[in-house]
């Protein structure tokens, strides 16, 4: 079992930047694949980016990919993803979630932080 604590979201001017942060609790965080995943109002959820376990194995949406950065420190059991050059659509509830498992050749994301809001203005 894995419990999720996100933090670090607000409101933002188009162009700034924000850090989101994910505390986790339990056994075997650096075993975990973790991601962020975000959902806008009225649009589906939608996958952000992933780190494995040493924090080199990363991916990125196409999305974000040269803006937004995942990290982990797996001493501290967090994971945290800046966000720079933000835009207006990229104004969601983020959510933080860890996988340990694959499953038709998927990573399947079985632990769910609670979600931090995330606005940008124009």
């Amino acid at each position: 079992q894995v419990q999720l604590v996100e933090s670090g979201g607000g409101l933002v001017q188009a162009g700034g930047s924000l850090r989101l942060s994910c505390a986790a609790s339990g056994r075997s965080f650096s075993s975990y694949r973790m991601a962020w995943f975000r959902q806008a109002p009225g649009k589906e959820r939608e996958f952000v980016a992933s780190s494995g376990w040493s924090g080199s194995s990363t991916l990125y949406a196409d999305a974000v990919k040269g803006r937004f950065t995942i990290s982990r420190d797996n001493a501290k059991n967090t994971v945290y993803l800046q966000m720079n050059s933000l835009k207006p659509e990229d104004t969601a509830v983020y959510y933080c979630a860890a996988s340990g498992r694959i499953s038709a050749g998927e990573y399947k994301y079985d632990y769910w932080g609670q979600g931090t809001q995330v606005t940008v203005s124009s």
